[in-house]
């Protein structure tokens, strides 16, 4: 990978903006309003044949429901997550009410629709994302118990970057993304 030239003219400024901050502000707090903007945005996002196979669990510092999510992130994650706003663990329905259908090969990324327009939302409202997955899935799906069909996907850690964006970021080419799907593997 590569640092990448400024993003093109045109691409929308909240896109071009958009980080994963390695560090929160423990005071950027997410009041209940902006909470429910967050996944009013998640709920406007398409799905295969409507279905909307999302949900989430959201997790505020200082509620039991932080308590319960923050013992089963990674050390990698602890170290920056813990002063979000908000933590969202993101679940996703993979069987089809009604169908037949024992699996939904849309569901996961049904759901990467519905976080991306959570994190656009929050980009629009000032706040930043950071999408991970260091957590412990077996023991964060023990403490959630979720019901039968629906499966911990992900995580959204969301709030006040602590510092400025990156210089530099990364991003493979233009070219790459075009191409990468058909070159040897190396």
């Amino acid at each position: 990978m590569h640092p990448a030239p400024e993003p093109r003219a045109g691409l929308h400024p909240l896109l071009a903006a958009r980080f994963s901050p390695a560090r929160f502000d423990p005071s950027g707090t997410v009041d209940d309003p902006t909470l429910n903007l967050l996944l009013e945005a998640a709920r406007w996002a398409p799905s295969a044949g409507n279905s909307q196979p999302w949900g989430f669990f959201t997790a505020r510092p200082g509620e039991p429901e932080h308590a319960r999510v923050v013992p089963h992130l990674a050390p990698s994650a602890a170290r920056w997550a813990v002063d979000a706003g908000l933590l969202v663990v993101a679940l996703t329905r993979r069987h089809v009410d009604g169908s037949g259908l024992r699996y939904s090969e849309f569901a996961d990324y049904d759901l990467g629709q519905a976080v991306a327009h959570m994190t656009v939302q929050a980009q629009a409202m000032g706040l930043c994302a950071h999408q991970f997955r260091a957590f412990d899935l077996e023991g964060i799906t023990k403490e959630l118990d979720p019901a039968p069909g629906w499966a911990v996907v992900s995580m959204v850690a969301l709030g006040r970057a602590a510092g400025a964006p990156p210089g530099g970021r990364e991003r493979r080419a233009l070219a790459e993304l075009l191409a990468a799907p058909w070159a040897p593997a190396e």
